[in-house]
This record gives C-alpha cells, sequence and structure tokens, in this order.
C-alpha cells in the first residue's frame, strides 16, 4: 500500500496555504485530496483551476455528476466515487443516476446515457473516439463543445484519480456512508 502526506495549513509548503484556505473556506474541512496535493502546489492549483473551468461548463448538475463519476468508476477511485455521491445530494441530483453510474450501469435518460458513453469511451480509448460514436452523440443533442468539455472533466479526474491510487487517500468523514469498490 502506498501512501503519501496528507497536510493541513501548518505543514503544507508556503505555496499550498492559501489553497488549503481557499478549501477550508469553500468545504467547512480541508478534503483529504487537497491536503496530498497541497505538496505540489502548482499540481494543487492546476486541479482547483480545472475544477472550476469544469464547473462553468455548458454541462449542468447532472451533466457534471454523469462526467465525473463515469471516469471515477472507470479509474476504479476509491476517494472520489463516494466524495462524488455526497456532491451529487448536494447538488440535488437524483439518488438512481448516482446508483447506476455507482454500478455501471445505463441511464435512464438517453441523453445523460449518451454522455456517460461518449465519457466512458474518450477515457477507455484515450481519445481515440470514430465518427459514429461523435455522430451518436451530437444526435443525443450535444455538439463540439460538449466533446472539449468532457476532454476538461477528464483533466481534472486524471489529477485527482491517480493522485488518490498512489495516496491511498482516506475517504473524509462526510463521505465514509458512500464507501464503493469496483465490482
Amino acid at each position: 500500500m502506498t501512501t503519501l502526506k496528507v497536510h493541513n495549513i501548518e505543514t503544507a509548503p508556503e505555496e499550498s496555504k492559501g489553497l488549503l484556505e481557499k478549501s477550508q473556506k469553500g468545504f467547512g474541512m480541508i478534503p483529504g485530496l487537497h491536503g496530498v496535493l497541497a505538496s505540489a502546489p502548482k499540481t494543487f492549483e492546476a486541479y482547483q483551476t480545472l475544477h472550476q473551468l469544469f464547473t462553468e461548463t455548458s454541462f449542468n448538475s447532472e451533466e457534471l455528476t454523469v462526467v465525473w463519476q463515469a471516469i471515477n468508476v472507470e479509474h476504479a477511485c476509491h476517494y472520489c466515487v463516494p466524495a462524488h455521491t455526497g456532491i451529487a445530494k448536494m447538488m440535488k441530483v437524483d439518488d438512481t443516476i448516482t446508483e447506476a453510474l455507482r454500478n455501471e450501469t445505463p441511464l435512464a435518460d438517453a441523453k445523460l446515457e449518451a454522455l456517460r458513453k461518449m465519457t466512458l469511451t474518450i477515457t477507455k480509448n484515450r481519445g481515440h473516439v470514430s465518427q459514429e460514436d461523435l455522430d451518436a452523440f451530437y444526435a443525443a443533442g450535444y455538439g463540439e463543445q460538449q466533446v472539449l468539455e468532457i476532454i476538461l472533466g477528464l483533466s481534472q479526474k486524471v489529477i485527482s484519480n491517480y493522485t488518490n491510487h498512489i495516496a491511498n487517500t482516506p475517504v473524509d468523514a462526510p463521505f465514509q456512508g458512500f464507501a464503493w469498490e469496483k465490482k
């Protein structure tokens, strides 16, 4: 089992202290992932910036959740799946969507299912998609902008999912009730 240091404001490198203070203010705590990322201030800043940018895309709360959780589950992130389950609840995303994503089952809503499939295709194939994949995604009501926005979300999730794998980041107390393991 690998682990990396989980910093708090006192132990973090100077360049990360402001970022951790921002996390504390925004979340009412310092998420473990943020404490780990604090060891590399520029990586931590990149993660926070990508997160902010992704939340400002054309995607609504359900769609953000579909992209985040499809990637988290595909990457088998023990930390992010529970965290995003809790975040989805805070965002008032229907529990049936979250449960389907956690269980890797198709979504009932055809448009959200098309988003899930495209996200997984991009993730599994490292960006190699066919014209047929794109055409099916576009037929569901999405466009080129959303393809590129999925890539933005994937960029954020690669930082968090890979960090959590290496750090074996403990799941934060508010999300422990949503523990998850890949089937």
